[in-house]
């Protein structure tokens, strides 16, 4: 992208013809101001973000596969084999994300059964916050998962993963004219736009993103 004439591309430090037939300079592009370029129609076109996040997407715009599907053919014949999609993938690895966070913990159980006469007597001498820990983390773990199973686009699981644990707190209201009158439809109903929520001084609120997962617990001090 860049400046454009109309459909018409226009390089910077190049010369070239203006809509009046007028011949720039190579360095007019660079020297002029909005007014000079806007009387001329030279407009800037915000570039394409041609990136896309390859743990989820082949391309952009190409999603990866969401559910198992069984693998087929260029014809459509069943090859015999489950193609495995994100939603099984990102399960594991929360179960290997849990894994990690209860290693460092694991001495303590394995301690309590090596000193203790009975499985019960090793229970009840673990101190209980690292029970309820390495509970909570077997818990989130689950959660997670069926959060993951929950989910029906590759963009709502890529959120739901990797969201911003805060967004911008919305809110609908009547879209207004230049007039601040309320704008209406054909058929006199309102018209509804989404605007930032503002507090009483006229600052964003932020809220807590609910479309994201649940939080890993976090481990006794």
């Amino acid at each position: 992208m860049g400046y454009y004439i109309g459909d018409r591309a226009i390089a910077l430090d190049v010369p070239f013809t203006d809509p009046n037939g007028v011949q720039r300079p190579a360095n007019w592009l660079r020297n002029s101001s909005a007014r000079d370029r806007e009387s001329l129609g030279i407009v800037w076109q915000q570039p394409t973000d041609a990136g896309y996040d390859q743990r989820f997407f082949w391309g952009v715009g190409n999603p990866k596969q969401l559910n198992d599907q069984p693998a087929v053919d260029e014809d459509g014949n069943d090859l015999g084999y489950t193609q495995t999609g994100l939603k099984t993938l990102w399960k594991a690895t929360q179960e290997q994300i849990a894994s990690t966070l209860l290693a460092p913990s694991d001495w303590r159980v394995v301690k309590e059964l090596e000193v203790n006469s009975s499985f019960a007597a090793a229970k009840t001498a673990f101190p209980t916050t690292w029970q309820t820990y390495r509970a909570a983390v077997r818990t989130s773990c689950n959660t997670r998962q069926t959060e993951i199973d929950a989910c029906t686009t590759v963009d709502e699981l890529k959120e739901l993963l990797f969201g911003s644990a805060t967004i911008v707190k919305t809110k609908e209201q009547q879209k207004t004219d230049d007039d601040g009158k309320g704008v209406v439809d054909e058929d006199d109903k309102p018209v509804m736009e989404t605007v930032n929520d503002l507090d009483s001084d006229g600052n964003i609120q932020m809220i807590a993103n609910p479309a994201i997962a649940t939080a890993w617990p976090t481990e006794p001090s």
